[in-house]
Parts: C-alpha cells; sequence; structure tokens
C-alpha cells in the first residue's frame, strides 16, 4: 500500500510542477522550443513581427502574427549571401516557419509576412 501511494504522490507532483511551468513563463517557453539559440534580431511591422536566433553557423526564424486567431496568410524567408532563400509560406493561426539555414560567417536576407503587413532586413548579421 506504501508503494502505491508514493507513485500517486509522485504523478502528482509531476503534473503540478509541469503546469506551475506552463504558467510561469508561456512566451518564453514557446520561443524556446521554435528556434535553438539567442534572439539576436526581431524585425517588427504592422500586422506581426519576425523573430531571429543564431546559434553556431546556422540561422533560424519564424513570423508570429500581433493577434491570433483564425487562419491567414503567413510567410518567412532566410537566404544566406550567394544561396537562395528558405521559405515557409501558407495559412497559418499561430506562426509561419521556423526555418533553419547554414550561414556560416555570411549575411542573411530575412523577410517575413502577416496579411498585407511584411518586413524585409537586407543584409544582416554580417
Amino acid at each position: 500500500m506504501g508503494a502505491l501511494r508514493r507513485r500517486v504522490a509522485l504523478g502528482t507532483a509531476v503534473f503540478a510542477t509541469a503546469g506551475l511551468l506552463a504558467l510561469a513563463a508561456p512566451g518564453s517557453a514557446q520561443a524556446a522550443s521554435v528556434c535553438p539559440g539567442r534572439e539576436v534580431a526581431v524585425l517588427p511591422f504592422s500586422t506581426g513581427a519576425v523573430h531571429v536566433f543564431r546559434r553556431g553557423d546556422y540561422i533560424c526564424a519564424y513570423t508570429a502574427p500581433k493577434n491570433l486567431g483564425a487562419k491567414r496568410a503567413m510567410s518567412v524567408s532566410v537566404q544566406a549571401r550567394g544561396n537562395r532563400p528558405v521559405v515557409d509560406k501558407g495559412r497559418y493561426t499561430r506562426r509561419a516557419g521556423p526555418v533553419t539555414v547554414h550561414v556560416g560567417h555570411r549575411c542573411v536576407r530575412i523577410k517575413g509576412a502577416v496579411g498585407s503587413g511584411s518586413v524585409g532586413s537586407g543584409w544582416i548579421l554580417c
């Protein structure tokens, strides 16, 4: 009987801890799970923002709308200088991407859009 009580108590503790972690920092937990590395740029525009992360020689980016809601056209694009862009484009509710590109020490161009709003960075992170 004691072993059963310990298992129930452990299970309850695990669920309670998971719930507290989810409530503590939902924005940062979501960002951490979307792209690895540290955030190096945020490119805001009228209907959303593109979040850019770097980890070693890789750049990861995603586009998030200002307001969550119904599905709408979204896109994100990352291009290392000398290469073709890597694009995620479609109708989403939460975000377009993430897209990850090996950039080494090259500049990158980043673009994003939500509905009629968009942003383009030019060559950055050189």
